[in-house]
């Protein structure tokens, strides 16, 4: 373990290069979110009859969305994905084949470092922008609610790491992979909750993608928080999703053996 909370510690040190850019990263990305929330508001400001759309109030609508900003910061890959194919096709991977070091175990410290400093720098905007909404801003009426929702955004960050990790492994046979990574994305950013709430969809296709990753990557701790999971449904969505970390877990082993066998490397 020596050897890997150093290697926290150096990504900490790293990371702190960067925080004037996240912190303008974090500013900027409450732009899209402000303009979400005010044409939200208005269209529950057309619903004088009826002020909720599919079972939401405008007050958990708008934390709904403030939730997933915070999610988002504390489980979102940034460029670890583009570092590890970049050691891969640079040769650079060649250092940990020789060294008593786990790859994966050094990538996971080294994004646990980099989400704890952007946490920390993005914090601040965030929470005035949270203050700055504070009467939209519902908390959880059962004090239970907040260690089911932490429990969740663990996996959540464990899931998001080691599918990137694993799309990011696919280096080994493709020169490039930026295509792969921005369909997979783009497909989670719809999938996952991000741009709405998916129990909004019709209910068939919202069931077929709970037995999918993609919601447990951002929809599913974020409905725990808004109080639309409990009971029953939130001990089985926890299973599904811990079994889903699982499947990746073993999917990213899977694949690095069987790239570190088609891997090679010339010269020194």
């Amino acid at each position: 373990m020596k050897k890997y909370l150093h290697v926290i510690n150096i990504g900490i040190q790293n990371t702190l290069v960067y925080r004037v850019n996240f912190m303008f990263r974090s500013m900027f990305a409450l732009i899209p979110l402000f303009a979400t929330i005010s044409l939200w508001r208005a269209i529950f400001s057309g619903k004088t009859d009826a002020p909720t759309i599919a079972g939401y109030t405008l007050a958990q609508m708008i934390s709904y969305y403030l939730i997933v900003t915070i999610v988002d910061a504390l489980t979102a890959v940034t460029e670890d994905d583009w570092q590890i194919a970049a050691d891969i096709k640079d040769g650079r991977i060649s250092q940990f084949l020789l060294k008593p070091i786990d790859y994966l175990t050094y990538r996971l410290c080294l994004f646990g470092a980099g989400r704890f400093i952007y946490t920390a720098v993005a914090a601040i905007p965030v929470a005035l922008f949270i203050l700055y909404l504070r009467k939209y801003f519902v908390a959880p009426a059962d004090p239970s609610t907040w260690g089911w929702f932490a429990l969740s955004v663990l996996m959540t960050a464990a899931l998001q790491f080691l599918l990137s990790y694993t799309l990011a492994l696919l280096a080994f046979w493709l020169v490039e992979i930026s295509t792969v990574i921005f369909i997979v994305f783009a497909f989670e950013a719809i999938a996952g909750g991000h741009l709405f709430p998916l129990d909004i969809l019709p209910p068939a296709i919202a069931n077929i993608l709970a037995f999918t990753p993609f919601p447990y990557q951002m929809f599913f701790p974020v409905s725990i928080y808004v109080g639309k999971v409990t009971g029953d449904t939130l001990y089985r969505g926890l299973i599904i999703q811990a079994a889903w970390v699982v499947i990746a877990y073993l999917g990213a082993r899977w694949v690095w053996k069987r790239g570190i066998r088609k891997y090679s490397a010339v010269g020194g």
